[in-house]
């Protein structure tokens, strides 16, 4: 589907505030509050705009560490893997990269006891998993919130 540049003001005002109303989208667009309504159904149909969410702020929320990790599993273990991590709370998210089976991975965690525990017990207690390499973030300049356009 091509964005026209409606669509993509919408999706715009939306990463912006995702709770703004339809009449105050219509206001900022030109259009009509139904038409609006019709565009964003459309963008959620065609799985463009795949949900409305909160972002958090894990340093608020209690969760001070934030760490990346590059994990080298076996290449037969590797959906296996990505699966167990995926299903632990202390990962914000895990993605497959280029490279010798190699999982990319956030960590979010209390406290640097907590990362440790997470590294000795969930970590390298998981089968198939060869190599870790891990950096916490000092300081964040900027976090992405959705796909700008």
């Amino acid at each position: 589907m091509r964005l026209d540049d409606i669509d993509k003001k919408l999706i715009e005002i939306l990463a912006d505030d995702g709770r703004i109303s339809y009449v105050n989208l219509a206001e900022q667009v030109g259009l009509s509050r139904v038409a609006v309504k019709d565009r964003i159904h459309n963008l959620m149909e065609k799985g463009i705009i795949e949900k409305f969410t909160v972002v958090v702020n894990s340093e608020k929320a209690g969760k001070q560490i934030s760490a990346f990790f590059e994990v080298e599993v076996e290449p037969m273990q590797l959906q296996k893997v990505a699966q167990n991590l995926a299903d632990n709370p202390n990962v914000a998210s895990i993605y497959q990269m280029t490279g010798p089976s190699t999982l990319h991975m956030h960590v979010l965690v209390e406290d640097m006891k907590m990362l440790e525990t997470f590294i000795n017990d969930e970590l390298y207690s998981v089968e198939g998993i060869n190599r870790i390499e891990s950096s916490v973030i000092l300081k964040r300049f900027k976090s992405r919130n959705g796909y700008k356009l």
